[in-house]
């Protein structure tokens, strides 16, 4: 038998497969094709602490290997989340992570504290770096402010505190060590890289909001430099997130040193990604002797050549 199971913080996924956040619903549709007690853990769409609308379409334009977004995260608001959405990831079975966003540090204490009163979640996700929202902050784009951010929150919850960080920085190994004093349990890379394109026909910027985040598998080469060269910079496990489409890749990014993986826009392509990527993992995992996934975390840095 093969072991799929992962430690993330204290907490164990039954598997290191789960969605990234806002690209899977959990809804009657999307179960037709697989239970959602299959994942690894499960995800809400941001939560902002109020209900906002998101940006002005459109809000989604393809591009080769990838497609630009600008979303601006629409929001119920945190009460209705805590009626209405949460009690259902909790039935699920797999532990529930839950995505905040705080446009001040009074946001994000308050929204810790509530999502830990309500007993109902396991971890909690900051998305600290959001690089489309109409008129929001980047966290995890300026050290300070990433650091005080995670810290307001380690300080409002006694759950483990997953610190999802941008990649338009410098080098965001080094906001991981950064977000790492602070206190975070996890780090979670990478979200998307800031782009645009031109609608040529109408010859204005294609996006609603101007710019928006570039995902899918053209991104995928340089979210896994980051989770390797972050690997060894930090003790803290790590999420990598960034073009999966398919147990290959899933595979590569737990070689660099991933405790677990997220799936993202490949949902939209594929609503079977994540139940395959786990069948192919098993594979892999078997074919190479390994009795356990945790086997394989970070096993590319132990080349003689790195």
């Amino acid at each position: 038998m093969i072991d799929l199971s992962v430690e993330i913080a204290g907490v164990t996924l039954p598997n290191p497969v789960l969605p990234a956040s806002g690209t899977y619903e959990i809804d009657p549709v999307h179960d037709g094709f697989f239970s959602p007690a299959e994942l690894g853990a499960v995800i809400n769409k941001t939560i902002f602490m109020d209900p906002r609308p998101g940006n002005p379409p459109p809000r989604i334009w393809e591009t080769p290997c990838g497609m630009l977004n600008a979303i601006g995260i629409p929001s119920e608001g945190l009460h209705r989340f805590l009626a209405e959405q949460l009690p259902g990831l909790r039935s699920l079975g797999p532990p529930v992570i839950v995505s905040i966003a705080g446009n001040s540090l009074r946001e994000w204490r308050d929204l810790a504290a509530a999502i830990d009163e309500s007993g109902s979640a396991d971890m909690i996700e900051l998305d600290l770096s959001c690089p489309n929202l109409e008129q929001g902050f980047i966290w995890a784009a300026e050290p300070q402010a990433l650091s005080e951010a995670v810290t307001a929150v380690v300080e409002a919850t006694s759950l483990p505190v997953i610190s999802k960080l941008s990649p338009n920085v410098k080098d965001i190994s080094e906001m991981a060590v950064i977000a790492e004093a602070a206190g975070t349990a996890v780090v979670s890379m990478v979200n998307s890289y800031l782009g645009m394109a031109i609608d040529i026909r109408a010859r204005r910027p294609a996006l609603g909001n101007i710019t928006g985040g570039l995902t899918g598998p053209a991104i995928r080469p340089l979210a896994v430099h980051s989770v390797f060269a972050t690997y060894k910079k930090v003790r803290v496990p790590i999420i990598g997130i960034g073009g999966i489409a398919t147990w290959r890749d899933a595979v590569e990014f737990l070689l660099a040193g991933a405790s677990a993986v997220a799936v993202g826009t490949q949902n939209f392509v594929n609503p079977l990604t994540m139940k395959q990527v786990i069948q192919g993992i098993i594979d892999y995992v078997e074919a190479g002797g390994f009795s356990s996934v945790r086997e394989l975390i970070g096993l590319a840095h132990e080349s003689p050549e790195v």
